[in-house]
């Protein structure tokens, strides 16, 4: 059977003049905050292979972010890095399994999940419209600086070797990669699954399934704020982090998904900044965007260009 003609789909997303001033101001507020991380030993969840840490370090407005930081108990030499980013409602994996196999690996938590969700907690549904109409305080703004400080981390770990380091999630943690390798030139690959957060004000057009139907629930009782959610959404598509990403990158998506339309991973595509990026597509899946299978594929990827650069 043909594919649809997916790639002919346009954008509405536009690229706010200040866009990059007004992440430099937050970057730069950001890198003026100690992280003063911690790091405890979890014996319950650590196994004869794997030692398990409980993380926490600082972040934006004074939230005290935690993670899960796992590492092969046999090591004599630094060590390649994965980070585990989660979708929308998932908790943090824990991710032991890949530590057994030789990397240092991170199950990041950003705010609202795990053991910030005392100080944030806008719930599921709730984050995707979490002061919305106001780009400075949007609920995406400290959750993505979340997901930025966990390279922070690792970059101060002496057992994780600073150059190779790779960052992976689908959906919202497709988001977060591709988000991340924009903002830390220190990712030196990534793998993004059925990238959420993309052509945002396309998507929920789209689509009638949450989390974008979030945005249409909002708009049905306040429809006057629809200009105001575009433009706060200009300042925090993906869209418009892509063209700064210069690390070799993969991306794959359901071609039936309804949750994440795969219109909007095509623009996306063309606005990667690196040529070192491949698209796959799984015709007869969904949000699932195959990663069964496709998860082989992500494995091969990172040893390819995490393992084999330290070799």
């Amino acid at each position: 059977m043909p594919k649809p003609n997916l790639s002919a789909h346009p954008t509405e997303v536009v690229k706010p003049h200040d866009f990059d001033q007004f992440w430099q101001e937050i970057m730069e507020e950001v890198d003026s905050i100690p992280l003063n991380a911690s790091i405890e030993l979890n014996p319950l969840r650590s196994s004869e292979e794997v030692e398990v840490f409980d993380v926490k370090y600082d972040s934006l407005d004074g939230l005290r972010i935690a993670g899960w930081y796992c590492l092969p108990r046999e090591r004599t030499k630094t060590l390649p890095a994965r980070v585990f980013y989660p979708g929308y409602i998932s908790e943090p994996t824990l991710p032991k399994s890949h530590a057994a196999q030789g990397y240092a690996t991170f199950g990041a938590a950003p705010r609202g999940k795990l053991r910030s969700n005392g100080a944030f907690n806008p719930g599921y549904p709730g984050l995707l419209t979490h002061n919305i109409n106001d780009r400075d305080h949007y609920g995406y703004k400290g959750f993505y600086i979340d997901a930025v400080r966990v390279i922070d981390f690792l970059l101060e770990q002496p057992e994780v070797d600073s150059d190779r380091i790779g960052i992976q999630g689908s959906s919202q943690g497709g988001a977060l990669t591709l988000v991340v390798s924009a903002l830390r030139q220190q990712v030196r690959a990534a793998s993004a699954g059925a990238p959420y957060l993309a052509g945002v004000v396309d998507a929920f057009k789209l689509t009638r399934t949450y989390p974008y139907e979030e945005i249409n629930d909002y708009l049905g009782i306040h429809p006057e704020h629809r200009s105001a959610i575009v433009d706060t959404w200009n300042y925090y598509d993906c869209f418009n982090f892509a063209e700064r990403i210069q690390c070799p990158i993969i991306v794959y998506i359901g071609l039936q998904d309804d949750v994440c339309p795969p219109e909007t991973a095509y623009p996306l595509m063309e606005r990667i900044g690196t040529s070192n990026k491949k698209l796959y597509e799984y015709e007869g899946h969904g949000h699932d965007a195959n990663h069964h299978e496709h998860d082989h594929v992500v494995d091969a990827f990172f040893d390819n260009q995490l393992k084999q650069a330290g070799s």
